[in-house]
């Protein structure tokens, strides 16, 4: 090492241009003092080599790498893992039930299905067709029935500009009819013979029936003029308000009886 140190130097003051002499005491000066160790002198010691823990001392970065035992020195240098992203468990969708919403109905209305499930005379009575009294300004005179066949309703006329109007069932399409007809006779609990062109459409119904509460003219009757339509009670109150009859007006038995009692025979009767 110490010819290349010396050779290095040479050339060093060769490329300067210095002389032989000045590149001699160069050398001179460079070559290190000779260690002379003397018979009652102890010997230097030894160099020691620096622990690990010592050299972990020598500072970070470059000098680490230089110097150490390599990538995996103690925990420092461990490859750490490659992050992972938690996974969150995720609920299953679920349609949510939708109920479905029943159709708008008015209050005491039936749909058809109900009507024909329900027995006929358990069908409520329409508190429209109540007697009632009401205002009227028509031209008939006092004790006058004038009776609405479209709107199912007979007027009594009180005067004063009164009515008194009840509910009733009509004839069924075909069998309606209008005019202007009197009060020819008036019974209570009448008998009743079914006519022979009724028989010829019905002929399961009876030829004669007794008067009585399961008699179908009812409790009472206004026979009018010498036609066979009559104003007259039912058993069947559930048919007040519609059309179900082969030409005759019908009334509730209370209704008929109060009419009953406040007509006299000869009375005029105006059908529309």
């Amino acid at each position: 090492m110490f010819k290349r140190m010396s050779l290095a130097l040479l050339a060093s003051a060769s490329c300067l241009g210095a002389g032989l002499d000045q590149a001699q005491a160069i050398e001179a000066a460079a070559a290190p003092e000779p260690n002379v160790i003397y018979a009652d002198q102890a010997p230097p010691p030894a160099p020691v080599r620096m622990a690990y823990a010592e050299r972990s001392k020598m500072g970070g970065g470059f000098i680490e790498f230089l110097f150490g035992d390599g990538p995996n020195q103690g925990d420092r240098y461990q490859q750490q893992p490659d992050y992972q992203r938690p996974v969150y468990p995720q609920p299953a969708y679920q349609q949510p039930a939708y109920q479905q919403q029943p159709s708008y109905q008015p209050q005491g209305a039936l749909l058809p299905q109900q009507e024909e499930a329900i027995d006929p005379g358990q069908r409520p009575f329409d508190p429209k067709f109540e007697k009632q009294l009401v205002d009227y300004s028509g031209k008939e005179r006092p004790g006058t029935i004038i009776v609405d066949t479209p709107n199912k309703f007979l007027f009594l006329v009180q005067g004063d500009g009164k009515a008194l109007r009840y509910g009733i069932g009509v004839g069924k399409p075909g069998f309606t009819w209008s005019g202007i007809k009197t009060v020819s006779a008036k019974k209570e609990w009448p008998d009743w013979t079914p006519p022979a062109e009724m028989l010829v459409r019905r002929p399961d119904l009876p030829r004669h029936m007794e008067g009585g509460p399961q008699n179908p003219l009812g409790a009472r009757a206004m026979y009018l003029g010498s036609s066979l339509y009559r104003i007259h009670g039912s058993n069947e109150p559930w048919t007040i308000g519609t059309n179900v009859s082969s030409g005759c007006i019908r009334m509730r038995n209370e209704d008929v009886i109060d009419l009953y009692g406040r007509v006299n025979v000869g009375a005029r009767v105006v059908v529309i």
